[in-house]
Parts: C-alpha cells; structure tokens; sequence
C-alpha cells in the first residue's frame, strides 16, 4: 500500500519493493502533486484510476467504437431522497473529489493489468494511456447543505471522460456526505461543547482518515486519528486507554505515571473500577489543576452529576468532565442537561448514524445533438417504475429566502435563472477545461464555517432531531435552452 493512502510520508531513498505472492502489484513511484488550500498536506497520490466499475471502461470502448465517445455530456450528482427521517443533507469531500480527478491517470501497471484481464482492447487501452479530464465540473461548496433533487455535483465535457469518473467520485461524496450529515446534527444536539472524533477503530484505515474530514467540516473539532492531523491539520487529541490503568499495579501508579508525564491538565479516565474511588485519587494526585476526567461506561447522566459534585467539592472545580461510550446525536441530546463539557464519538459517526451513505446517484442529464462540439444540448432522462425516475437537462440550483433571511425553498431549474435569484445561485466552479480554479480549494475551516452558516440560514426545525421531512421543499423550475 502507498503510505501516501494513509496521508503519511514516504520514505525518502528507497526503492519499491517487489511484492511475492501476496497478491499485489508493485506500483511505480510517482512525484508528490502540490496541493493549495485544501486543508491537506502535500503529500504523493497515487492513481484514483482503478476506483472505477468494469462496466465504466466497457461502456468506453463501445462508445469509441459507436463514435459517441466525445459526444458532448453533462452529468450531475443528486440524491432522490433524504435518508429516511433526516431534513437536511450535508456536502462535503468536495476537496477530495478534486484530488481524485487529478489523479485520475492509467498508468502502466495498471494498463497492464486490464490488457492481462482482458477487460477492454488494445485501442481502449490506448485511449486511456493518455486520459486527461479536460472538461467542467461545477458544484455546490463543500459544508453547503442540500435536498433531494440538488445538483450537488455537475460534470460536463466529452461523455467518455466523464462517464469514467462515476464511481470514484459517488464513493467519496456518498461517504463524507453522509459523515458529515451525522456531525451536524450531533454538532446541533452539543451545541457549544466540543466534539472528538474518535472512530477510527470502527472503520477500514483509510476510510477513518475521510470520515476526520468529513466529521470536521460537520462542526468536530479534534480526531483521535493521526493520520487525519497529519494529511489535513485537524486538531488531534488523546490520553490514555483502559489498558494503561491495568498494566499498572494499581490506579494510583497509572494516574501518577500519567500525571508525571503529560502534566496535571491531562485527561485521566475514571472508570476502570471504582469510579468515586478513581476521581478521589486523580484529585489527590494531580490537585485542583486536573485537566478532565474521562467516563466511558455506565449511566453518563448519572455519573456526570456524580462526578461533578465531587470533583467540586475536592476543589476541582475548573476540571472538566468528558464523556465517550457509543455516543450518537440522541445521546448527546439527552445530556443537555448534565455537567458535561465534550464529547467523544466513535462508532455511531463514522457509520453516518444508522445513515453510511447519503445515496447520491451520478445520471446523464444531457447530451448534445450531435457530435459537433458546438451542437446544442438536449435533456435525457431515465424514466421507469421503481421511483427511479430523473429530471432531464443541465440545471442550476438557488435557495430562496423569505422576508426574514430564511430558507423557504430549493430552486432548481434549467435555462435562464430568474432574476430574483440571481444573486443566490449555489454552484460554484470547480474545475475549469481539465484544472482546478483558483478558489476551489479551501481550508477546512472555512468549510466548517460554511457549514455552521448554512444550517444557520435553515427553518429552526432543521436541528430537530425527531424525524420529520426535508425542512425546505424542492421546486423544479424550466425555461430556455439549457445549453
């Protein structure tokens, strides 16, 4: 595996290494591609290429031989649905999408790889040897919010460049979407206390690494997970683990051990055995200058009433209180009340909160007449039973307010935009002729303060967390050419 997959260095001076019947093919090296305001590290990508369907390369090489290959396309991701009970759905890993294009390259193992599989012929193949996008990508900003029927997404340029890239780009917004939708409304349910991210042992490596991002941007401030710091600068943070306190004789030798070494703001958790026993000795040991104590079991409501009057009547009374163990945003809610001051999250987040995917679709929504590149665009649209169905033609998408600045309707719309919306369109450019614009990258900061804006900007009942509708409907609107 490339260390860069895990957002870690290389090592410098060394070769790759011939892999022995383990299953892998050996990978070529490739330079680090520079990255500018997205949050992330400059780090070497290796080639998104392969996270693509076999039938995307098949439908390549028919459409090569049928001379459709470059017909002019617009394809656009959207979702039909909210997942079941939610009023608002989040965009994020819309930096990551970014990534993913540019690295979008067939390289020669892996063109070895599909001539040995026979996957597609020779003249695919030598098509892709040279595959650049070089088209448009339009889309809403990352940490916007959306609803069913927005074009989140919009990919435009030759139907062979951009059929191809369906799959790695539906992986990535499906994932951190849907991430990023269970982060905010866990966000709302803490209001102003701080979240950790902390799911990395409940996801595969790399998807934890994503799902930090995506949590991130949601409204957490801090990950557990290095890999996370390290490629994209968010905050991390930890302590110690059950097992710290049992290798030690006894839990006043763990809690002087730790005291000793990371100084008495630490975070000592108390619930190994005794847990008025253990908050006892952390103030003895560490005085009223403790950082936190950490619960993990047991009645949290409860306890962290406990648990505060205690540690205020040692004298601890600036020692703060967190709390982990399968938090989810009910959870979180149902601690409103308590003395609690941050929340730890694992499972229940980086599994989207019962929602792991936002099930976004990626759908031919026009096509020119024909293969002059100046032919006009007609709407195509797949129609059939199963609520399946689509809304043919390239659209844009605005969010119209009432008198009192709050979101009362999606827009969504092809042709001409009225001018009443003019000024409250959400697409933004992305990608323009095959690179990247200037101002498509962001940092992670500003992606969170867009997000906490966005929800802001929405019905008080979007935070609700009883189930319910989208909080603002969907309009379709059509008029003028679309092309």
């Amino acid at each position: 595996m490339n260390t860069a997959d895990l957002g870690l260095p290389k090592e410098e001076g060394r070769e790759a290494l011939p892999r022995k019947g383990g299953g892998g093919r050996q990978e070529e090296g490739r330079e680090a591609l520079p990255r500018k305001g997205g949050g992330g590290r400059r780090v070497g990508v290796p080639s998104t290429a392969l996270f693509t369907d076999h039938y995307e390369l098949t439908m390549l090489q028919a459409a090569l031989s049928g001379g459709t290959a470059d017909r002019r396309s617009v394809f656009e991701v959207f979702t039909r649905r909210l997942p079941d009970g939610r009023r608002y759905g989040v965009v994020a890993g819309t930096g990551r999408v970014l990534d993913a294009v540019e690295n979008f390259r067939f390289e020669e193992p892996v063109l070895d790889f599909l001539r040995e599989k026979n996957v597609v012929d020779e003249r695919t193949l030598d098509w892709l040897a040279d595959y650049r996008f070089s088209g448009d990508v339009w889309g809403y900003p990352e940490g916007e919010v959306y609803f069913p029927g927005s074009p989140i997404m919009r990919v435009e340029g030759g139907f062979a460049e951009c059929v191809l890239l369906e799959t790695v780009i539906l992986s990535i917004l499906n994932h951190d979407s849907a991430i990023a939708a269970a982060a905010s409304r866990m966000a709302s349910a803490a209001g102003d206390r701080p979240l950790i991210e902390m799911g990395a042992r409940r996801t595969h490596e790399l998807a934890a690494v994503a799902a930090s991002r995506a949590a991130y941007v949601g409204g957490f401030t801090s990950t557990s997970d290095l890999a996370a710091g390290f490629r994209y600068d968010i905050p991390t943070v930890g302590t110690s683990a059950h097992a710290f306190t049992l290798v030690h004789d006894s839990e006043r030798d763990a809690f002087r051990a730790q005291v000793d070494s990371l100084g008495a703001g630490t975070t000592l958790l108390v619930d190994t055995y005794d847990v008025a026993e253990a908050v006892r000795t952390a103030v003895e040991i560490a005085g009223p200058q403790l950082g936190s104590v950490r619960i993990d079991s047991g009645d949290l409501l409860l306890v962290a009433h406990r648990v505060r009057q205690q540690l205020d009547e040692l004298g601890a009374t600036d020692t703060k209180i967190t709390v982990t163990s399968d938090l989810d945003e009910y959870a979180i809610a149902s601690l409103a009340a308590a003395p609690v001051d941050a929340y730890g999250v694992g499972t229940q987040l980086v599994t989207g909160s019962g929602h792991p995917t936002a099930s976004m679709v990626y759908k031919l929504v026009a096509r020119a007449e024909s293969a002059d590149p100046k032919a006009p665009l007609v709407p195509v649209a797949k129609k059939s039973s199963g609520g399946k169905t689509s809304v043919g033609g390239r659209k844009w998408a605005a969010r119209r307010l009432d008198e009192d600045g709050v979101a009362e309707a999606e827009v969504v719309g092809t042709g001409q935009v009225p001018d009443a919306l003019a000024d409250r369109q959400l697409l933004v450019e992305l990608i323009k002729g095959g690179e990247v614009t200037a101002t498509a990258r962001e940092p992670l900061d500003v992606l969170r303060e867009r997000h906490r804006a966005a929800r802001a900007g929405l019905p008080l009942s979007a935070t609700q967390l009883s189930r319910g509708e989208p909080v603002i409907p969907t309009e379709y609107t059509h008029g003028g050419s679309g092309s």
